[in-house]
């Protein structure tokens, strides 16, 4: 190994580093160690900083420095820190221990192969290896764990001699332990020995009473270059127990009374332990006996009573003798004990008074019980719970108490029998004055000192029976109440009474009448009062009288009543008119004082007469244009146009009228005071729509034939069914004719009348592009509900239709299918073809420049069934604004 590291070094001596200059590149002599390599000694143990080896550095000829921190020591084999290489002056160093690694050679290696590599400021290096190698120093024996820093041993007094403890030590060269020691006590003693393989003994048998309760040893070891080691030893006598206490007390019976305060002494048991004089002892007792009566301080031996002592209970009144056991210890767990039996002995005291199972005794008396009844024997309520005489004796005082004197008496006197001798009659005024309860105090006391008593309440209460039967104060009842009270109202009040005593508790009911077909229960009576109350709203047009049946009870005795309650009319009907509702269409124009479309509007009012009805109009009545004739007095009244409209001078501006009628019921109360009548008002809502005067049509340039399909989508009430089913299955049939016709009138039309316009028409489209004129189709979709709740006159066409007031659709109630006078179309007429679908889609206008006139006049002949003037309107179909939309026409590019 070491020839490896020589040559290793060699090669790193003449190398170079391919970063580093060479000292032949320089042409001068390289840096190299010098004393190296070499082999160094050092002895094992050796401490920190003991010099291995020295050795220089040789500087290179440029004589660079070596750089601070070199050499140093860069491997070992094996790898260790106990080395390192300490600077002794520019060029000499040393290698030293460090002391970070204890050097043994018995348990580590023992060769050491360091590699000390060394560098100056211009990189020139160098690589030596330094054998180091530990040799071996002879150490003296030694002493391992405890027995190294002394040790305590014990030994149990008496015990016999021999054996103690076996000692040992080892040393550090032999580390298989072969070679023998010698073992030595330095402190000879003659109650101890020690053998030569270390076996420590006794020689006497030891006693701590002697006087010699521990022995210090010092034990010598040595090996055979005559090295050595001592320890210590301390040999302990353990003390043992081997008396067994004594008491010291001589009472065995003592005699106490009953009745001793918790914590009061009984008696003081006292004991000695012979040991105390060598081992120190506590003496402990207790009582092994087990006993709820006594606790023992286990300390002081002092016995105390821990339970009340009751002479008179349990199993002291048959036997007053307690017995228990004491026990006394030195210690605790194993030592000497000694037991011994005492008995207490307890007395009888008259600690009980005279008791009864009972202090407070209530009697029931019948008000009818006969003088001279035994009412009440205490003597078989009270006893005296002391066990011996005369502790257990006792007698009754005389009876006192108020309102007893001369109604009871105890016969005999002293006997505890208590008997009636007055009168109990519920109903006698001194009774009624002292509430039939009377109290006898009645003292039962011991006749024996302290003389102890207790006081015994007697209650008597007087039972009433039942003497006389139970009446109302009234054969019958006789009560109004208003039909326009709510639930909850007074009625009126019964009640019934009987002259027993005490008055107890009616209870009313209602065991017949006051029922409806609506309502099972339309009066309520209080139970406790006899309050009798609506339970919901009464109506005198459905029943005027009402007869009930009261029924009260006291649990002794029921009677019953007739309670008539009559109930009075007032005017709590609203009037109702027919219609509710109504939508009203009339020109601007209308004359003055015309009844509007003939409106009427009829009323009915369940507790008023025709002629009470009075009518107003509310909100909605902007300028006063409409009124009622008549006002009042009738219940029948139309609705008139009381001034024109003035639109062109400003006046009025709105169109459409929302009407809020009031129908009042007052029209015959000015005789009657109104804080005595009550008004009732109903309302009507009347739409009207002022038409205004037609417009004058403009003649316009023919637009593009355009194709009008109004679809309607019909809404209808989930209740009516059947409607949309036979919609459309009308709508299915008609779809089918229709779809027929217009293939015929489509080959009739593209084979006799090709469609064009006027040469005096300007067409919409650029020329050559007709043909690719797209015609334009709309589609509508309107919802229209189908429950029309009124009726109104078309105010242009007379016709009658049917509206919905809260969607505003409307149906004429003719055929559904009106067809208008023909006539003569004029160029003011000339309007776009319009199809409303539901009326078919009618004849498509169709007219060649030959058959147009010079004016571009269609002669009325081709007009379709769908085509108008403004002469006269259309079918009453079309009329309706709901339908109607202005279209631009629109041109599409041909394809």
């Amino acid at each position: 190994m070491s020839g490896f590291y020589s040559r290793l070094s060699s090669f790193f001596a003449h190398s170079t580093s391919p970063l580093e200059p060479s000292a032949e590149t320089h042409g001068r002599e390289a840096l190299y160690l010098t004393q190296l390599p070499a082999t160094g000694n050092v002895a094992e143990n050796s401490p920190p900083e003991t010099s291995v080896h020295k050795f220089s550095v040789n500087l290179s000829a440029s004589l660079s420095p070596v750089i601070p921190g070199f050499p140093l020591i860069i491997n070992s084999s094996p790898l260790t820190e106990a080395f390192r290489v300490n600077r002794l002056s520019g060029t000499d160093f040393e290698v030293v221990t460090t002391g970070k690694e204890q050097l043994d050679f018995e348990t580590g290696p023992n060769i050491f192969d360091l590699q000390i590599y060394v560098k100056d400021d211009v990189g020139v290096t160098d690589l030596q290896v330094l054998t180091v190698q530990v040799t071996d120093v002879n150490e003296p024996p030694q002493f391992q764990g405890n027995l190294a820093q002394g040790l305590d041993l014990y030994v149990v007094e008496g015990a016999n001699p021999g054996f103690i403890y076996q000692v040992e030590a080892f040393d550090p060269e032999d580390t298989s332990r072969n070679t023998p020691l010698s073992y030595f006590l330095i402190s000879p003693s003659k109650n101890f020995g020690m053998s030569g393989n270390g076996t420590l003994f006794s020689t006497t048998e030891l006693d701590f009473e002697a006087g010699h309760s521990s022995f210090r040893l010092t034990v010598e070891v040595r090996d055979s270059g005559g090295l050595r080691a001592s320890t210590t030893l301390r040999v302990n006598i353990v003390n043992l127990n081997d008396e067994i206490p004594r008491f010291t007390s001589p009472t065995r019976v003592y005699t106490i009374l009953e009745e001793l305060s918790l914590g009061t002494v009984v008696a003081n048991i006292t004991a000695e332990d012979p040991d105390d004089e060598g081992f120190p002892s506590h003496l402990l007792y207790s009582l092994t006996t087990v006993s709820n009566y006594f606790v023992i301080n286990p300390l002081t031996g002092t016995i105390r009573v821990a339970q009340r002592i009751d002479r008179d209970a349990g199993e002291l009144r048959q036997n007053p003798a307690i017995s228990v056991e004491v026990l006394v210890k030195d210690r605790p767990q194993g030592g000497q004990e000694n037991r011994m039996q005492i008995t207490f002995i307890v007395e009888d005291i008259n600690d009980n008074p005279a008791t009864c199972r009972k202090f407070s005794f209530s009697i029931m008396v019948p008000e009818r019980t006969a003088k001279g009844t035994l009412l009440l024997d205490l003597n078989k309520f009270c006893f005296d719970d002391d066990s011996e005489a005369p502790n257990n004796k006792f007698n009754f005082t005389t009876p006192s108490g108020a309102g007893s004197s001369g109604r009871f008496l105890q016969d005999p006197a002293g006997s505890g029998k208590i008997v009636l001798i007055g009168d109990l009659d519920y109903e006698n005024p001194s009774n009624l004055a002292a509430g039939n309860k009377y109290t006898v105090i009645i003292q039962v006391q011991d006749v024996a000192s302290p003389y102890y008593k207790n006081n015994i309440y007697i209650y008597i209460l007087t039972s009433p029976e039942n003497e006389f039967p139970l009446i109302f104060d009234r054969p019958s009842y006789v009560f109004d109440v208003s039909e326009l009270r709510p639930a909850r109202t007074r009625v009126g009040k019964v009640q019934a009474t009987d002259k027993d005593f005490p008055q107890g508790s009616v209870v009313y009911s209602i065991s017949t009448g006051g029922a409806s077909l609506q309502y099972p229960s339309i009066f309520w009576i209080n139970p406790k009062t006899g309050e009798l109350q609506l339970v919901t709203k009464v109506d005198y047009e459905t029943t005027p009288v009402y007869i009930l049946r009261i029924q009260a009870t006291n649990r002794e005795d029921t009677s019953s009543v007739t309670v008539t309650v009559n109930i009075l009319e007032e005017n709590d009907e609203k009037p109702i008119c027919t219609p509710n509702s109504h939508f009203m269409a009339i020109p601007v124009d209308l004359k003055v004082g015309t009844n509007i479309q003939n409106f009427k509007l009829t009323c009915t009012d369940l507790d008023s007469s025709p002629r009470s009805f009075r009518y107003s109009i509310g909100s909605g009545n902007i300028n006063g244009h409409f009124t009622f004739s008549p006002n009042a007095g009738s219940n029948v009244t139309r609705l008139l146009l009381a001034s024109r409209f003035d639109y062109a001078g400003g006046l009025d501006k709105i169109w459409d009228y929302n009407l809020l009628v009031y129908i009042t019921d007052d029209n015959l109360l000015s005789g009657r005071k109104k804080a005595e009548a009550f008004v009732e008002t109903g309302t009507v809502t009347l739409s009207v729509k002022v038409i205004p005067h037609p417009t004058t049509i403009i003649t316009t340039t023919p637009r593009p034939m355009i194709t009008y399909q109004v679809l309607r989508k019909n809404v209808y009430s989930p209740s009516a069914w059947y409607v949309p089913f036979v919609i459309t299955l009308g709508s299915m049939l008609l779809l089918g004719l229709l779809v027929s016709l217009l293939v015929l009138l489509a080959k009739a039309i593209h084979r006799h009348c090709p469609c064009g316009t006027g040469n005096d028409k300007k067409p919409l489209v650029k020329k050559g592009e007709m043909k690719n004129a797209e015609r334009e189709v709309l589609v509508e979709t309107i919802q229209v509900n189908t429950v029309f709740d009124g009726e109104a006159i078309d105010p242009v066409t007379g016709e009658i239709y049917e509206f919905n007031s809260k969607t505003g659709a409307r149906r004429w109630k003719e055929s559904l299918i009106q067809m208008p006078k023909r006539k003569e179309s004029s160029p003011q007429a000339a309007a776009p073809l319009s199809v409303a679908a539901g009326e078919g889609m009618g004849t498509l206008r169709c007219a060649s420049r030959e058959e147009q006139d010079p004016g571009g006049k269609v002669p009325a002949e081709d007009a379709g069934p769908g085509a108008r003037n403004d002469a006269k309107p259309g079918a009453p179909k079309d009329r309706n604004p709901a339908f109607t939309r202005k279209v631009s026409p629109k041109v599409h590019p041909g394809k």
